[in-house]
Parts: C-alpha cells; sequence; structure tokens
C-alpha cells in the first residue's frame, strides 16, 4: 500500500506543479497582451489590415474579445481559416501558403469545436486544445525529466520552459503545444519500454510539423542504446552510438512514425491533387536550402547588417516588414535572433555532454532543419519558437542553472522576455 501511496503522491506532484506552471506562465502573457491590446490597440494596423480576418478571430464578442483576440494574431488567423474552411484552393498563392500548417491542431480543433460548429466556439476550442495540451506536455515532461535527472529538476524545467520569451505560443491558436505534448510523450513512452505508444505519438508529431519525421531518429538510438526501463541491462557491450540492444519484433512499432506525414501527403493528394504541396509552400514563405545550418551564417550576416544599420544609419539590411521597407526594426528583430541562436549553442553542446545523447541528437537533428532553409528576409526568423519545443535544452539548463543557483534569477529574465513578447504580438508587431 505504501508504494501506491507514494506512486499516486509523485502523480499528484506532477499534475500540481504542470497546472501551476501553465496558470502562471499563461497569467503573464494574458495580462501583457490584454493589457497591451487596450492601451496600444493594434499599434500596427497595416499588419493586422493584411494579416487579419475579424470574423475568426473576434468571433466570441464581449468579452472574448478583451481576453482571446489579442492573442488570436499572425499564425493563428492561418490556423483559423484551415479549421473554418479546410486547404482550400491549395496550388498557389494563399492556398499554397496553408499547406504549411500541418493538419494534426487544426482538425483536433474542429473536432473540439463540434465539427466545426462555427467561428465562436472554433476560436474558443483553439484555445482550449492548446492549453489542454500544454499541460498535458509538462506533465509528461516532469515525469521524463524525473526518470533522466531526479525530481528535483523537474519543477525547474518545466518552469523554465514556460517562461521562455519563445514559449508565448504555448496555449496560443498555434500548433506548439500539440507539437510538444506528442513529442515528449514519445520520449516518455519510449523510455518506459512502450514502443507502439512511441510509434503512434510520433506519427503524431508528423502530422503536426515536418520536423516532427526526425522523432524516429532519437526513439531508434533509445530503442538501440536505452536508456529504456523494459531492458535496464545492456546486452552487449556497445557504447555511444554502438547498439546496446537487439532489435527484436517490436521494434516495428517505430515504423509508425512516418505515417502521420504520408497521411497527410496522401489527403493533400487525394482531396487537392497535390500530394507535396507542403513542399511547395516553403517557396510561398520564401524558405530555401542554404546549405547545413547555412541560416546561421546568413544571420550572421543579416545581423551585422543590422548593426551598421543602428550605428550609421545606413539602410543596409533591407527588409521587407509586410509590405513596409523598415530596416531599423529589422536590424532589431535580427540582432535578437542572433542573440537567441547565440544562447543556444552552450544549450546544445551541454545537451550534448549531460543527457543520453538522443536528447542531443533530436535537438540537432531538428535545428538542422530551420537553419538550413532559413528565409530569405529574415534568415534567423522564429528560432525562439523552433528552441521553445526542444524539451532538452530545458533539461539541462535546469540542471545547470540549479548547480549555480541562478534558476530563479533566469526565471525572471525569461518572465520579462516572455511578458515583453507577449505586448508584441498583441499590438499586431511580429514576433518570431
Amino acid at each position: 500500500m505504501g508504494r501506491l501511496e507514494a506512486r499516486l503522491g509523485d502523480r499528484f506532484s506532477g499534475v500540481r506543479d504542470a497546472l501551476g506552471v501553465v496558470l502562471l506562465s499563461r497569467a503573464l502573457v494574458w495580462i501583457s497582451a490584454v493589457l497591451s491590446a487596450g492601451i496600444l490597440g493594434a499599434k500596427n494596423g497595416f499588419n493586422a489590415g493584411l494579416d487579419d480576418l475579424p470574423r475568426l478571430t473576434d468571433a466570441a464578442g464581449g468579452v472574448g474579445h478583451a481576453v482571446l483576440t489579442p492573442l488570436a494574431h499572425w499564425d493563428s488567423v492561418w490556423y483559423l481559416g484551415i479549421v473554418d474552411h479546410d486547404y482550400a484552393s491549395i496550388g498557389a498563392g494563399i492556398g499554397q501558403a496553408r499547406a504549411a500548417f500541418f493538419p494534426l491542431y487544426p482538425l483536433l480543433v474542429w473536432i473540439a469545436s463540434g465539427l466545426g460548429g462555427g467561428p465562436g466556439p472554433q476560436l474558443v476550442a483553439a484555445f482550449a486544445v492548446s492549453l489542454v495540451a500544454f499541460a498535458g506536455a509538462l506533465y509528461l515532461l516532469h515525469r521524463l525529466v524525473e526518470l533522466e535527472l531526479g525530481r528535483e529538476h523537474a519543477l525547474p524545467t518545466i518552469g523554465l520552459l514556460s517562461l521562455f520569451p519563445g514559449a508565448l505560443f504555448f496555449g496560443l491558436p498555434y500548433a506548439e503545444s500539440v507539437f510538444l505534448l506528442v513529442s515528449v510523450g514519445a520520449f516518455y513512452a519510449a523510455r518506459r519500454g512502450r514502443w507502439a505508444v512511441a510509434g503512434a505519438l510520433a506519427a503524431g508529431a508528423a502530422a503536426t510539423r515536418s520536423a516532427g519525421l526526425v522523432l524516429l531518429l532519437p526513439l531508434a538510438m533509445l530503442y538501440l542504446n536505452g536508456p529504456r526501463a523494459d531492458r535496464p541491462a545492456p546486452e552487449s557491450g556497445g557504447s555511444g552510438f554502438r547498439p546496446r540492444h537487439r532489435l527484436r519484433p517490436d521494434a516495428l512499432w517505430l515504423g509508425l512514425a512516418p505515417l502521420g506525414l504520408a497521411a497527410y501527403c496522401a489527403y493533400l493528394g487525394v482531396r487537392h491533387g497535390h500530394a507535396f504541396a507542403w513542399v511547395d509552400a516553403q517557396r510561398a514563405w520564401t524558405r530555401s536550402f542554404a546549405g547545413p545550418f547555412g541560416g546561421l551564417v546568413n544571420g550572421v550576416t543579416a545581423a551585422w547588417d543590422g548593426v551598421r544599420e543602428l550605428v550609421t544609419g545606413s539602410a543596409g539590411n533591407v527588409y521587407l516588414h509586410r509590405g513596409r521597407v523598415d530596416p531599423t526594426r529589422a536590424a532589431i528583430e535580427d540582432l535578437a535572433l542572433l542573440g537567441f541562436a547565440i544562447a543556444a549553442v552552450p544549450a546544445v553542446v551541454g545537451t550534448l555532454r549531460r543527457l543520453p545523447i538522443a536528447y542531443g541528437t533530436y535537438v540537432v537533428a531538428s535545428l538542422a532543419l530551420p537553419l538550413s532553409f532559413p528565409a530569405s528576409a529574415q534568415p534567423l526568423e522564429s528560432l525562439p519558437r523552433y528552441l521553445a519545443v526542444l524539451f532538452p535544452l530545458f533539461m539541462w539548463l535546469a540542471a545547470w542553472c540549479r548547480e549555480r543557483r541562478v534558476t530563479d534569477l533566469v526565471a525572471i529574465a525569461f518572465a520579462g522576455g516572455l511578458g515583453l513578447f507577449a505586448a508584441q504580438y498583441a499590438a499586431w508587431e511580429f514576433v518570431s
């Protein structure tokens, strides 16, 4: 009975910590956004005029207008559009760009809204799905950290992740919360030796964004190298990248991972006659191959141009910002994005050194995609958002901060950045 009580206590502790972190971090986001929208309004009305669809983003009315609409900007409009009228007009222009947004999140919102119950229920459902997924992801991450690093690191990990500036998008009508849930869940299932669940969740990740396919690599490494609860003792003397465990029939469950992407391609092909529209959509978003991690080189160049712009006033870095040439804003954004990239380097190295090799491999492979296919105008665009879902980085960061007793200082700094991001986002200023 004592063991059962201890297990229930551990799980309750994880639930309590996850819910507390969600409430704290999302309260900060909502307060910052609502105050910004109330004081500044649609500061950049030009952006709102180009990108907003009030029929979808302001559909709740009343209290919903004040509470939900300020956080339903930018990519939220694309997701809500898919929920409302599918991937209509795939082939060119807006339709082609829409194919870049993978279907699992909009499908869940469509189901939660009563199978497409109209713009109002869809808007509410979009927030509900994201918030529930975020809470579930933090709970599973709490459990995963307990396995890898010990219980004392669990709360700092989920706390730092939820306050990181790029965590703004968790709980919003974005796919980030669902992606975090299925990716953390896949790792946790693999660590517990539940390979059917791990494969199914990896398929869900691949149906949420193209980078989800990368999960197949770390899951295979966990299967072959561990650590894994179903076979704690190595069956052979392998080390590093050499297999420690033999292949068994349950490894076939990992073959589920690509099915999420395959299902999306099949849907696009049957429904819209263009199975790889999501690939062509990258051109619509000005992304192209720049060589392995070539986006980092381009990002340094863009930031250097930004320094010249800020110091000399010469428009070396001309960024076409939603139809407007705004070199000063481009300079500030490029410098900030390079700062995130520089800060990520020791975190990636630390993850490779401190955690099992599968975790570091997942981080490097996940970053290789956006950093090898950068956007032409802003090479490091959306980097904070890509970093936010790479939970192993925050596992390492929590351990690093705890050893140096700086967890509270880093959390405060993160919270300030998160509030700033939320305020800018609500004012229709682009936040990567």
